[in-house]
């Protein structure tokens, strides 16, 4: 079964490319992102690995975190699962009544 990894502390300027190839010391890797700001495509700093194997999701945590990739030491952990983005109830609203003094 796939293992979804989370690498955080990623230096602004390494790739996609370069985050695959660093993952695939151990394992075979299903995908790799570096995740991108929107508005700017500046790298967040942070991104995903998939590691095809469960097996080799573990031992890429325990050999790779921690590591340097791009002059920075890098976090390497399993992904948690993403949270349901829509949004919940409710909102905003308005400003609403209040009263008015009048003179």
């Amino acid at each position: 079964m796939a293992m979804k990894l989370y690498v955080g502390s990623l230096a602004y300027n390494v790739t996609q490319q370069e985050l695959q190839a660093f993952f695939e010391q151990q394992g075979e890797v299903t995908s790799a992102v570096v995740i991108k700001d929107r508005e700017t495509g500046q790298s967040k700093g942070f991104g995903f690995v998939e590691m095809a194997d469960n097996t080799e999701g573990q031992n890429a945590i325990k050999a790779l975190n921690g590591k340097e990739l791009g002059g920075r030491s890098i976090i390497v952990n399993e992904a948690r699962p993403q949270e349901d983005r829509r949004p919940s109830g409710g909102g905003g609203g308005g400003g609403g009544g209040g009263y008015r003094r009048s003179y």
